[in-house]
């Protein structure tokens, strides 16, 4: 049974890193004495040892301690062995490239699926979904393959922003670019708003949160859900 929170954000305005979930995280990683932190996305080029220690803080204030993958010898021993796992925000590109030169985005997918509690925020999340396409980050590397860990049957769009009516910026908004995507793909995306998550619990997937989410799917006009919708047969 899977067991998992895959957020918008890290961090919303006004707050301390995490700060949003960590009232969650006691509950999702119940009778785990320590997790896993996957720090490969490096959000602004930080060190591996600096997004860890920055993880661990957060992970401190819900009673929970937490180890970086880089210190240990072997990843995939490491995934094998995790009683639960967060992968952090950053660069998606950077993120699934380093999950398959460690060897491990096979090995998380199956930890997870077998019951191992994970959590994602960001670019994490965005690996919860069936691949990577609907990131809004830029390629600053090229990553084996666009296959994800498929913790959710279609896509997610983390950090999902509305148009702007009174912006002059003519350039492509968020609905445009997956509009692109399903031009080509046919699996649903969920723009995810900062602030919002998909909680995996008792084989159901919830919108939760306070904020509305917004559902495209291919050939459809897009529409929003209420927080608390299941969404357990989007697919």
């Amino acid at each position: 049974m899977i067991k998992a929170i895959l957020a918008s954000t890290s961090t919303l305005h006004n707050q301390d890193y995490l700060e949003y979930l960590v009232p969650h995280l006691p509950e999702l990683f119940k009778d785990v004495e320590e997790v896993l932190f996957i720090p490969y996305a490096r959000p602004g080029g930080i060190s591996h040892k600096e997004y860890t220690a920055k993880a661990a803080e957060a992970f401190t204030k819900a009673g929970l301690k937490l180890r970086g993958i880089n210190e240990f010898q072997n990843p995939v021993e490491a995934v094998n062995k995790a009683q639960g796992i967060f992968t952090g925000g950053g660069n998606t590109f950077l993120l699934v490239s380093e999950l398959y030169r460690n060897k491990v985005m096979n090995e998380i997918k199956t930890a997870v699926r077998n019951g191992t509690p994970y959590m994602g925020t960001s670019a994490g999340t965005n690996i919860g979904g069936l691949s990577m396409q609907t990131t809004n980050d830029m390629p600053i590397v090229y990553p084996p393959s666009f296959q994800t860990l498929g913790i959710v049957p279609f896509n997610i769009n983390p950090h999902y922003l509305d148009p702007d009516p009174n912006s002059e910026h003519k350039g492509e908004t968020r609905e445009t670019r997956i509009k692109e995507f399903h031009s080509i793909n046919s699996q649903p995306v969920i723009g995810l708003r900062e602030g919002s998550w998909i909680d995996l619990k008792d084989n159901k997937v919830t919108l939760k949160g306070e904020l509305q989410a917004r559902v495209f799917e291919k050939d459809k006009l897009p529409f929003e859900i209420e927080t608390g919708t299941d969404l357990t047969d989007l697919n």
